[in-house]
């Protein structure tokens, strides 16, 4: 078979080099394959040997016709090049020895190299084309070195710029946390520094899937330990305290970590002080309730809300701030909060719940002890309305129903409302607690 392969070979370059006897080299349409007739014939001729020595598979035929283009007219056609990637990806898989493949390697990439030397500025499949090609194939044939790996990628990405292909960010970023991993060639630092300065090229909507990959790797790589970043950002911050950038870096790294260490709510709050804004008091406020500190969560819940303009956006912070002071036991601010709130949307069922709640609570300070159950009455309609509105996938369902079940069992007496000449069914205004004025509905219990 190779026989006849062969054969073939022979056959169709005698009928080139028979037509292209015929051609006028003299052409200007020929001045890039040399400077006479002569030299341009021959290297016309030594490219079409190569690509029909590709095509048949006689890499080491290709590799001599190869050598002799990029000696003698490297300018000439990015195909000379393009055909010595393939010649050489195969010389590689085909070599006998480590040694072998070694120099195979090294000569793939000094195709590379020449392509970007004289094809770098092509429109199409320029410098960032190549850089990309060369990037994939150092990861592939030369993944111990650490150092050759970043030094490709890292021209390629200055090349790509923001159209650099994620796929290709996350194969490195997925690389490095390996190394990372398995041998001492990558620092945590370095994975930190990456992950933040590859993280915005995946960012997008459109490449949510890579911004997965990387946040996977990063998180699996344990380089992103708190203990880590605490250590990384004490050094950092300990000469500019007042970074902003590296202040928001490490927030949101921290962050990331799960870490709650004084540290990490230190950095936060001076994160905010140097560079204060809606969505950093928010993140805060939640970070202190899950802490359990109520009243800084309550804080930073009012600071954000003092600049914030928009109605949904206030609602959504007011039953924040409701839900925060109820958790702490701040009854009557839950409950302006949860008015507020429920006046801004009068569909949204949380503060309308933590409203019943402060109900219910605030009764227990009514001196009277009929008028402590009255009070029940007006909690449990209350707490009723916010059933209908929360629905069953609500986190707040069971403890809206728990709720009103305990309120039902704290209503007056059949005998408590007889004394009283309260019939059943009839109206009651309720006279202390936060539902104080509400009218509502006699029901013994």
């Amino acid at each position: 078979m190779k026989n006849i392969k062969f054969l073939f070979s022979v056959a169709f370059m005698m009928l080139a080099v028979a037509s292209m006897a015929q051609q006028d080299f003299s052409s200007p349409s020929f001045a890039r394959w040399g400077d006479t007739p002569e030299q341009r014939q021959r290297n016309i001729e030594f490219s079409n040997f190569l690509k029909e020595q590709v095509t048949s598979k006689s890499y080491n035929a290709a590799a001599y016709y190869f050598q002799q283009l990029v000696a003698n007219r490297p300018d000439a056609s990015v195909n000379i090049y393009k055909y010595g990637a393939i010649i050489y990806r195969n010389k590689i898989n085909r070599a006998q020895s480590i040694a072998e493949k070694n120099m195979m390697v090294d000569s793939l990439l000094m195709v590379y190299d020449l392509r970007l030397q004289y094809f770098g500025d092509a429109a199409k499949e320029g410098a960032a084309y190549i850089l990309d090609a060369k990037t994939r194939d150092v990861m592939k044939y030369k993944r111990d070195d650490m150092g050759a790996i970043r030094d490709t990628f890292y021209a390629a990405l200055e090349a790509g710029g923001e159209a650099t292909d994620p796929e290709l960010i996350v194969a490195y970023f997925v690389k490095l946390c390996d190394v990372y991993k398995n041998t001492d060639q990558v620092m945590p630092e370095e994975i930190i520094a990456e992950y933040d300065r590859l993280t915005p090229y995946v960012d997008t909507e459109a490449n949510a899937e890579f911004k997965k990959q990387i946040d996977n790797a990063f998180g699996q790589s344990g380089a992103a330990s708190c203990e880590n970043l605490e250590t990384l950002f004490r050094t950092k911050l300990a000469a500019n305290p007042d970074d902003a950038e590296v202040l928001k870096q490490a927030v949101s790294l921290m962050t990331r970590a799960q870490c709650s260490s004084d540290f990490y709510f230190e950095v936060a709050e001076r994160s905010y002080a140097v560079s204060p804004s809606a969505a950093m008091a928010i993140y805060l406020a939640q970070a202190f309730k899950n802490k359990g500190d109520y009243e800084k969560a309550s804080k930073y819940l009012n600071a954000s809300l003092a600049t914030e303009e928009d109605p949904a956006e206030r609602q959504k912070l007011l039953t924040q701030i409701a839900v925060v002071e109820l958790v702490a036991n701040n009854i009557s601010a839950a409950a302006q909060a949860a008015r507020e709130a429920i006046e801004l949307n009068a569909e949204d069922g949380v503060p309308v719940f933590v409203l019943a709640q402060c109900y219910g609570i605030s009764a227990s300070n009514c001196g009277e002890q009929f008028s402590r159950q009255a009070a029940c009455w007006a909690a449990y309609d209350k707490m009723g309305e916010a059933i209908k509105l929360l629905g069953d996938d609500s986190e707040y369902i069971d403890a809206a129903r728990t709720a009103q079940s305990a309120f039902r069992n704290r209503f007056p007496s059949q005998e408590e409302c007889f004394m009283r000449d309260l019939q059943a069914g009839s109206s009651y205004r309720v006279d202390c607690g936060l539902a104080a004025g509400t009218m509502t509905t006699v029901r013994p219990r």
